[in-house]
C-alpha cells in the first residue's frame, strides 16, 4: 500500500472513529473499511503519529477492546467545566408552537403568536429568546416587538436558510392521521378551556 493510501485510510479510520459513540474493534474496522488488518493497523500507527498527546486537540486510544478517539490530556480541565454546565431541557409543546408559529410567519408579534395559539405566549416567547431561538427583528406599526427565528435555529435544525423549512402546503396527512390531530386538537383546546 503507498503512502497516499495509507494517509486516506487513516483519515477514513479517523472519521469512523469520530462518528462512533462507543470504541470501535479492529475486525469492525477492517469490516467497514474493507482492508487487510495490516493495512488497518499500518493506518492506525500512522494515526495514532498524527494525534500524538500534546500535538492535537484529540489523541487516539485503545479502549474497552477497541479503538476511540478522546480529548488531549492537557483539555481535561477545560473539558470538565465546558460538560459540568446543565443540559438544556427539551422544548415544551407551548415552546414548540410557539417555535413553529415564528419561524413561518416571521417576523411576527407576540400578540400575533398568542391570536394563532389561542392562549398567552409571553412564557414561550421568553425562553425561547433566552436560549437564542428566535431573537427580536424590531417593532410593528403598532409597537410591539417582533420575532424572528435565529441563526442557531438554523444551525440546531440543520436548515441552510429558511427555504429549507418543509413547506406547509404540502402536508396532506391521511384521513386517520388527520383525524388523530383533529382530536388531539380539541383535547389540547379543552384542556385550556378548563378551569
Amino acid at each position: 500500500m503507498s503512502d497516499g493510501s495509507a494517509a486516506e485510510l487513516a483519515r477514513i479510520v479517523e472519521a469512523l472513529l469520530f462518528l462512533a459513540p462507543d470504541p470501535v474493534p479492529v475486525g469492525e474496522l477492517i469490516e467497514a473499511c474493507e482492508v487487510s488488518e495490516v493495512q488497518l493497523r499500518n493506518a492506525l500507527d500512522l494515526l495514532a503519529e498524527e494525534l500524538a498527546p500534546g500535538r492535537r486537540g484529540i489523541v487516539l486510544r485503545e479502549v474497552a477492546g477497541g479503538w476511540a478517539l478522546a480529548t488531549d490530556p492537557a483539555a481535561e480541565a477545560a473539558a470538565r467545566r465546558l460538560l459540568a454546565r446543565p443540559k438544556t431541557p427539551p422544548l415544551t409543546a407551548a415552546q414548540a408552537e410557539t417555535l413553529a408559529i415564528v419561524a413561518y410567519l416571521q417576523p411576527v408579534s407576540r400578540p400575533e403568536i398568542a391570536r394563532i395559539r389561542g392562549v398567552s405566549s409571553e412564557s414561550a416567547v421568553q425562553t425561547l429568546g433566552e436560549r437564542g431561538l428566535i431573537e427580536e427583528a424590531g417593532r410593528s406599526r403598532f409597537g410591539a416587538v417582533i420575532y424572528r427565528t435565529s441563526a442557531l435555529f438554523e444551525r440546531l435544525f440543520g436548515l441552510r436558510g429558511l427555504e429549507d423549512l418543509p413547506d406547509v402546503s404540502k402536508f396532506d396527512p391521511t384521513p386517520e392521521d388527520a383525524a388523530d390531530l383533529r382530536e388531539r386538537l380539541l383535547e389540547a383546546g379543552e384542556q385550556r378551556a378548563a378551569p
